[in-house]
């Protein structure tokens, strides 16, 4: 069978499962638990049916330092355990008719969002039908990977930390102030984050420009369509923002959206300790 073929049986799988999965348990994120696991399978998949060549295998290690980063981070926040659904969706369904969340839950959710994680994973199709040795550009994109992987680590390492202190200054009484984080590399983007986790996929299809010399492949649409993924979720991310904090908008005055760039303007100071 055809390793392209394999990838479609998971992709199947996947968006099937996620739906019978929300429409058993009333939540909503079960394709949220897979994001950081079927891309490993997909790239595998391709990895394997190579025999094991060399830039395919360094593109699967990459996504599996990715994917473990994720996982980690997913289920410290309690992301695989019952009820751990993303908030986001609760404020939606609220908005939504229950038809309409019906059709938004199976089409984009459960569809549209397999879809991505699918096609974010393409360029190792590219890969797979141009074989070579790996040459200088393969390890420069490797060194990018994983300084993206390194700042995304640490973006979710301080915001991490910045919801335990919050926590902690309710359970003893107390009102959180500033009430969302907005330094570390929050000062230089509002979701530095969300540039990390895209700068990673963009570099992924460089290893399909390395493969071939040729810029431009039809593989660029799932980093594409992941970009175009974040934006709609970062408007609705902030819009949620703005509705709890009211100070929000004097950060997004000064703050760059996604890209880190220098602030224009003072931040508010980091909480002590």
């Amino acid at each position: 069978m055809s390793p392209i073929l394999v990838c479609l049986w998971i992709l199947a799988a996947a968006c099937a499962g996620t739906w019978v999965l929300s429409l058993m348990t009333r939540e909503y994120s079960w394709t949220d638990r897979i994001w950081s696991l079927v891309p490993l399978a997909y790239v595998w998949v391709f990895a394997a049916a190579s025999g094991f060549e060399p830039r395919l295998v360094l593109m699967a290690v990459l996504v599996s330092l990715w994917g473990a980063r994720l996982t980690f981070n997913f289920a410290r926040k309690g992301g695989y355990a019952p009820g751990g659904e993303d908030y986001r969706w609760s404020i939606l369904r609220q908005r939504l008719k229950p038809w309409q969340f019906a059709v938004f839950n199976l089409l984009f959710i459960s569809v549209y969002q397999n879809l991505i994680i699918f096609g974010m994973t393409l360029p190792a199709l590219t890969v797979y039908q141009n074989p070579g040795p790996l040459n200088p550009a393969d390890w420069i994109l490797a060194v990018l990977f994983l300084a993206a992987l390194a700042g995304e680590t640490t973006a979710d390492q301080q915001q991490w930390d910045f919801h335990r202190w919050k926590a902690s200054e309710r359970a003893a009484g107390r009102t959180p102030q500033p009430g969302f984080l907005q330094s570390g590399l929050f000062r230089f983007s509002r979701h530095p984050n969300f540039f990390c986790e895209q700068a990673q996929w963009w570099i992924f299809y460089g290893f399909a420009v390395a493969a071939t010399g040729a810029w431009l492949h039809w593989t660029i649409l799932g980093a594409l369509a992941l970009t175009l993924l974040f934006a709609g979720s970062t408007l609705f991310t902030e819009s949620i923002s703005r509705s709890r904090y009211p100070d929000y908008v004097q950060y997004q005055r000064r703050t760059s959206p996604i890209i880190p760039l220098p602030p224009r303007g003072r931040p508010r100071p980091a909480p002590a300790g």
